[in-house]
C-alpha cells in the first residue's frame, strides 16, 4: 500500500526534479493536493467497485482507492460549497490532482487513471481588457523626470507596451536580450516565455530610446549598490527588479495618469495585441509576437476588435439605429 502522503511527496519531487517545474509551481500543487486530501477525508463516495465508501482517513489512506467519484464529487464540491470557487480556478484545481493521478498511474498505484474521464465546469469566455490608444499614451506620459527611478520605469512601461511581454518575461530580461540586427537595423528584444520557449519581438523606436537611456543614465546606479547581475530592470538595491515591484510601477503609473479603467501587467499584454489588430495585424503575426502555442488563443482578440467595429457602425451609420 502507497499512502497518499507518500504518493503526494513523491510526486512533488518528480515534478520539481524531474520536470523542473518552478518552486512556485510545485508549492501551487501542494496547496492544491491538500485541499483534495482533506476532501477525500471526510466526504462519502462511491469506489471504483460501485460500493459506497464511507469518508475518513482511513478509507482514502491508500492512494489506490481513489476513484473517478471522488475527482467528480471533489470538482462538485468546489462549485457548490458556501464560497464556491471560479470555474477557473476549479479547472486549475482539477488539472494539479489530473495531473497527480495520471502520475499514480503510471507508478502503477493505480490500475487505471481515474481522472481522464473527469472534466471542469465551462468557464464563461472572458473578454481581455485593453485600453485605448490614448489612455495608454496617457499612461506611458505619465512617468516624467530624469531620475533613476524615472527612467527605469519609463523603460519598463515602454518596453511592456511594444513588445507585449509578460510581467515575469519583461522582469526577467538580460541586458543581452536586447539586440539589433545588423542588416536592418532594427531593434529587436529575445523573449523567453513559458516553456524556456523563446521568441524575437521587434523593439520600437519609443521603446528603445527608452531603454538606451536607461541603460546609460540609469542601470550603472542601480548596478553599483549590489551584486553584479545580467539583468536589464534593476531594483534599488541592484538586484533583479521583483514582478511585484514592477506591478507598483504600474499602478504608480495608472494613478498619475488618472485612468479610470482598472490597469494590471496583462492590460499591456492586451492593449498591444488589440491595437495590432486595429491597424491591420495578421492574427497569425500576433500570435507569434505573444507567444501563444495555438492561433485559438490570439483569435479572441479579434473578437475584441469586431465588438469595436460593431459598436462604432451602431454609432456612425445613419440607418444602423431603429427608427
Amino acid at each position: 500500500m502507497t499512502t497518499l502522503a507518500q504518493a503526494t511527496e513523491t510526486y512533488l519531487r518528480h515534478v520539481a526534479i524531474e520536470r523542473g517545474l518552478s518552486q512556485h509551481t510545485v508549492s501551487a500543487y501542494r496547496r492544491d493536493l491538500s485541499v483534495f486530501a482533506d476532501w477525500l477525508a471526510v466526504a462519502p463516495v462511491v469506489d471504483s467497485a460501485g460500493a459506497d465508501r464511507a469518508g475518513g482517513a482511513a478509507a482514502v489512506d491508500d492512494v489506490g482507492r481513489i476513484a473517478r467519484a471522488d475527482i467528480a464529487g471533489f470538482v462538485e464540491h468546489l462549485a457548490t460549497r458556501p464560497e464556491p470557487l471560479a470555474p477557473r480556478s476549479i479547472a486549475r484545481m482539477l488539472s494539479s490532482v489530473r495531473s497527480f493521478t495520471a502520475f499514480a498511474a503510471g507508478e502503477g498505484w493505480l490500475p487505471l487513471d481515474p481522472g481522464t474521464a473527469v472534466r471542469p465546469p465551462k468557464a464563461p469566455m472572458r473578454l481581455p481588457k485593453a485600453i485605448s490608444v490614448h489612455d495608454m499614451e496617457r499612461l506611458l506620459g505619465a512617468v516624467v523626470g530624469d531620475d533613476p527611478v524615472q527612467l527605469r520605469d519609463r523603460a519598463l512601461l515602454e518596453l511592456l507596451y511594444a513588445t507585449g511581454a509578460r510581467i515575469s518575461e519583461a522582469v526577467g530580461l538580460s541586458v543581452d536580450d536586447v539586440l539589433s540586427e545588423e542588416d536592418s537595423g532594427v531593434s529587436v528584444v529575445r523573449v523567453t516565455g513559458k516553456g524556456n520557449k523563446q521568441r524575437i519581438v521587434p523593439l520600437g523606436s519609443f521603446a528603445r530610446a527608452a531603454i538606451d537611456a536607461y541603460l546609460v543614465r540609469a542601470r550603472p546606479v542601480f548596478a553599483a549598490r549590489g551584486p553584479s547581475t545580467p539583468a536589464l530592470f534593476l531594483g534599488a538595491r541592484g538586484a533583479r527588479l521583483s514582478r511585484q515591484s514592477a506591478w507598483l510601477v504600474i499602478q504608480a503609473a495608472a494613478a498619475a495618469a488618472d485612468l479610470e479603467a482598472h490597469v494590471s501587467p496583462h492590460t499591456f499584454r492586451h492593449s498591444f495585441a488589440t491595437h495590432l489588430l486595429e491597424g491591420g495585424a495578421d492574427v497569425r503575426v500576433v500570435q507569434e509576437l505573444l507567444g501563444h502555442a495555438s492561433v485559438a488563443t490570439t483569435q479572441i482578440y479579434t473578437m475584441v476588435t469586431a465588438d469595436m467595429l460593431r459598436d462604432v457602425y451602431q454609432t456612425a451609420h445613419p440607418r444602423a439605429r431603429r427608427a
